[in-house]
């Protein structure tokens, strides 16, 4: 599934493109907003995999929003005006959607951003399944971590502890929580919460709001309980 984010100011637009999200079969419609700025808090605290995003509204541009994210999603942008193609497409954007869009149009441009995710996992997947290990900035070095010995990581704003099952000694990394989940193989850690991501196999007990790495308890965010059903079979 492709988590997803959809941006407009117009409130009949993005009913429509709501209503255009719930016919594609491998989209989840994460959020609406009416604003850049509401999109921003969402971004900080979702896993968002696309958004859709329209260019003219009030206090910042879909463009300005854009140029300003560091991590960005793929984006496609549903707008009335063809005069900023150019300018969209240089900023990577997955697909240029003009107003109104037919629901054909809408369906291929949302299998073009689901071939060019696939292709992202498949990459992800061939590199994680080549290396065993990665390497982080700590302690002004880089560091080998390997990723059998990660136990957990969890989220400290601008920075990361790396949680290691060889030592009781965390690593402190300047670093996001979407960077090292882009580092790590899907297949060995899962993210649990915002601010917590844990490897599979030291999970020892589940409950409805809480996952157990031996005598450690952390929580399960709403966001991420149904991927930790889909790994334990557990439903709170």
């Amino acid at each position: 599934m492709l988590r997803c984010l959809a941006i407009d100011d117009e409130p009949l637009a993005l009913e429509l493109l709501e209503d255009n999200i719930s016919k594609v079969p491998f989209l989840e419609l994460t959020a609406t907003c009416s604003n850049p700025v509401e999109a921003m808090k969402v971004l900080q605290e979702k896993q968002i995999d696309l958004i859709f995003l329209d260019i003219q509204m009030p206090r910042l541009t879909g463009l300005q929003f854009l140029q300003s994210l560091v991590q960005k999603p793929m984006v496609i942008m549903i707008t009335a005006y063809e005069k900023y193609a150019l300018e969209g497409f240089n900023l990577d954007v997955v697909d240029y959607l003009v107003k109104p869009v037919s629901l054909d149009r809408f369906i291929k441009s949302c299998n073009k951003a689901w071939e060019l995710h696939q292709l992202k996992e498949k990459a992800k997947s061939a590199t994680a399944a080549q290396l065993d290990y990665i390497f982080v900035n700590a302690d002004y070095s880089l560091i080998k971590i390997v990723l059998s010995d990660i136990t957990w990581i969890e989220g400290l704003k601008d920075y990361l502890k790396i949680n290691l099952h060889s030592t009781n000694k965390p690593f402190i990394v300047r670093m996001g929580m979407k960077n090292i989940e882009d580092m790590l193989p899907a297949a060995q850690f899962i993210r649990i919460h915002r601010s917590y991501i844990i490897s599979k196999k030291y999970i020892t007990a589940v409950r409805k709001n809480s996952i157990f790495l031996g005598q450690i308890e952390l929580p399960i965010s709403s966001n991420y309980r149904d991927a930790v059903s889909a790994i334990t079979g557990f439903i709170g």
